[in-house]
């Protein structure tokens, strides 16, 4: 039992805190909002659609937000492929994860939206690539891959956002 209690001692270290390695670590408490849990799952794919007719309708899944990207594809383009730091030309809808409630459409304004990949959020800039033009794309953007603790305008801190895209050119 002494041995027992000396390798255990020693495995440990000796307490004073110059071997960072060898403190013991202290667990951390998990998510304290709704907002901020997420689950490591992918939520079912939205209904495949054989034509793009008009502005999606966009369903936020039932439960706890995906932790990370979730790419889904609702008809598959057959133009031009949109490749990293393309200038893509969309329509588009988000909706916030939490209230499901539509934040931002192209639609609204009556007329697509042309931008460079890499002014947009990271999700849209890991997202968009491999899309082809013709495609209409779901992407569920986790908070670290969208606007982050600090929010955005309407769009809540820490934030899941869920974007129905629909790729209409490529530059």
């Amino acid at each position: 039992m002494l041995l027992c209690l000396a390798l255990l001692l020693t495995a440990c270290g000796n307490g004073d805190g110059d071997d960072p390695e060898s403190a013991i670590a202290t667990p951390t408490p998990g998510p304290t909002s709704a907002v901020q849990e997420c689950e490591d799952r992918t939520p079912p794919a939205p209904a495949t659609e054989e034509t793009l007719d008009g502005e999606p309708e966009v369903e936020v899944p039932d439960g706890a937000p995906p932790c990370k990207l979730v790419i889904q594809d609702i008809k598959e383009g057959t133009g031009a492929e949109a490749e990293e730091g393309a200038t893509v030309t969309v329509q588009y809808v988000g909706v916030s994860w939490s209230t499901s409630e539509q934040f931002d459409a192209s639609w609204d304004r009556g007329e697509p939206s042309t931008f460079p990949l890499s002014g947009v959020i990271p999700g849209w800039q890991e997202g968009i690539p491999g899309m082809k033009v013709g495609g209409r794309r779901q992407l569920i953007i986790p908070p670290d891959l969208a606007y982050g603790p600090q929010g955005q305008g309407s769009i809540a801190p820490n934030e899941t956002l869920v974007f129905v895209i629909d790729l209409l050119d490529v530059q």
